[in-house]
């Protein structure tokens, strides 16, 4: 009987330490830089992680939008289309399975934090920018 109790709590234990896993989490990054970022560690449904862009094709001198955190497998490596303000913009969603392994990469900076003062004000020159070109 001990040894019953003894496999069923090895188990337990077994399930118990299995790693989850932790990716960067970034709601809302440009150039590079990331507004607001923190560490993000995955539910069990979510097994990848991830850095998405998006980039409007019509504005060549914008770089776009990066997000990251954990998603589910099934919407990993994926391209999507849309329209936003009669501005249409492509995302992408690259994957990743090993800890901490989406940082947002531009020209191979690394991100960075960045105050939101700041990042209102480059949003506002990428818009004016944007309507000038």
């Amino acid at each position: 009987m001990n040894k019953i109790v003894f496999g069923i709590l090895a188990v337990v234990a077994s399930f118990m330490l299995v790693e989850s896993l932790t990716c960067n989490k970034c709601d809302v990054g440009m150039v590079g830089v990331c507004l607001n970022a923190a560490d993000q560690v995955c539910t069990t449904n979510t097994s990848s992680c991830f850095t998405g862009r998006a980039t409007f094709p019509s504005l060549t001198t914008f770089v776009g939008f990066n997000t990251q955190g954990c998603l589910e497998g099934a919407m990993c490596n994926t391209t999507t289309n849309a329209t936003l303000l009669g501005a249409t913009y492509t995302t992408v969603k690259t994957c990743c399975a090993t800890n901490k392994c989406n940082p947002v990469t531009i020209s191979g900076a690394t991100s960075a934090k960045l105050s939101v003062t700041a990042a209102l004000g480059a949003a506002l020159v990428a818009s004016v920018w944007g309507s000038v070109l």
